[in-house]
């Protein structure tokens, strides 16, 4: 291999000018470039954020006294660790919280950066170089009688540790997740737990899901009595919750996406799309959706789309700090969000149902002028968007561009864009 394994060089010599010599690189991008050799790497099923952008993000292209030619080492404070160029986990670790050690020997310790594999599989999400219960064994020995001590002697070989505790850092003590179940936040295990058996967990109700309504029969009645059920939350609590801790509200395992996603394929499938709707994809389907049960079609939290979507587009809604933490509150307190969350939202400012995407443009049903109460062509949100993902972006319905063909569904009329033809949904 040489320089034009990478490189195109031109020679221009044109008559009476000087000769020009232009090097360029053999394709577009360092990405199409490297995967003329990388191809395992750049398309892999869930690569690197890096990866799909830029290369040249982490290495160098031609050479480097660190292995693999990457700009920066994998250890060391900010301004020495590569990775800490973008992530920051444990750069603001709070007074009265924990750190994780770890990460003093280098985020290569744990993490892989170019794996790949099941998308499901927490090591491949996190691209660690093992699976987690047995990556932290590699420090953590559960024969320890003072690790054992601290669980209880409840049997820890195996477990998910990481359901209780945060790898990086923490605001708690023993970097604890930041939301625990109450009786494992007041150490009081016994009530779920029996002394362990032949190092087998003993818990006080063989069927886990009466164990958990022994405390939360509100959330049994309450879903019994609503109109719309999910079928899940009839099934076992822990298959959606997890009983001791979790990074997110609502104890959900193993985040707020994924606890979802498992059943609900045909969603699984639209986060393949190029363009994601962040509420869904990044923050958790409870935003939009109740889940146990609810009063609306879809189990959504309001019955109205443009209630629901205006909660984050609306200039009327203005999202609640919560005390002592980095989030905030939507849906009268019942969602919580991170206080950065609506610094990239797009806010709608519409008046009298109007507004979006010009002015004067409807966002709610149209009424006949000539026929009082009646509605002459149905608008809201969905009639132009899609709730979760599209292959283009604006979230068009059917994955179309935002463009003039896309009016067009409804203007077919190009010397009368105030009147509308057939529906998009009709189409």
């Amino acid at each position: 291999m040489g320089c034009n394994s990478c490189h195109e060089i031109l020679n221009t010599n044109a008559p009476g000018a000087p000769a020009v010599t232009r090097i360029r690189l053999l394709k577009p991008t360092s990405v199409a470039l490297c995967a003329t050799c990388h191809s395992d790497i750049v398309n892999a099923s869930h690569p690197h954020a890096p990866v799909k952008r830029n290369c040249l993000t982490c290495h160098t292209p031609h050479v480097s006294e660190e292995k693999g030619l990457l700009k920066k080492d994998l250890s060391g404070e900010k301004g020495k660790n590569l990775c800490l160029d973008c992530h920051k986990q444990g750069l603001e670790t709070p007074k009265g919280g924990s750190r994780h050690a770890a990460l003093d020997m280098g985020c290569n310790t744990c993490h892989a950066t170019h794996k790949s594999g099941d998308d499901c599989k927490p090591e491949t999400r996190y691209h660690l170089v093992k699976a987690e219960a047995d990556l932290c064994k590699d420090c953590h020995d559960p024969q320890d009688p003072k690790l054992q001590k601290a669980h209880h002697d409840q049997p820890v070989n195996g477990s998910d540790c990481l359901s209780c505790h945060d790898p990086h850092e923490s605001r708690s003590p023993k970097l604890q997740r930041a939301t625990l179940h109450s009786p494992y936040q007041m150490q009081a295990c016994d009530s779920c737990h029996l002394p362990a058996k032949d190092g087998k967990v003993v818990l006080v109700n063989n069927d886990r899901r009466t164990l958990c309504v022994t405390c939360h029969a509100d959330q049994v009645e309450a879903t019994e009595k609503a109109p719309v059920q999910h079928p899940g939350a009839a099934s076992d609590c822990t298959d959606c919750h997890d009983a001791h801790g979790s990074k997110s509200q609502w104890l959900m395992k193993p985040d707020p996406v994924n606890a979802c996603l498992p059943c609900h394929q045909q969603q699984a499938e639209e986060h393949k799309k190029a363009h994601p709707h962040d509420p869904v994809f990044q923050q958790g389907c409870t935003i939009c959706h109740m889940g146990h049960g609810g009063n609306n079609q879809h189990l959504l939290r309001v019955a109205s789309p443009n209630a629901l979507c205006l909660e984050c587009h609306g200039t009327e809604v203005i999202p609640q700090p919560v005390e002592n933490t980095p989030e905030v509150t939507i849906f009268d307190g019942k969602v919580r969000l991170p206080d950065t969350y609506f610094h990239r939202i797009r806010l709608l400012s519409l008046e009298h149902g109007t507004g979006h995407p010009v002015k004067n443009h409807p966002v709610t049903d149209v009424l006949d002028l000539n026929a009082p109460g009646k509605v002459k062509a149905s608008m809201n949100c969905l009639t132009c968007h899609q709730p979760h993902s599209s292959a283009n972006r604006a979230l068009l319905v059917k994955d179309q561009a935002p463009d003039m063909a896309f009016c067009r569904n409804c203007h077919n009329n190009a010397s009368d864009l105030k009147s509308a033809g057939t529906k998009i949904g009709d189409k």
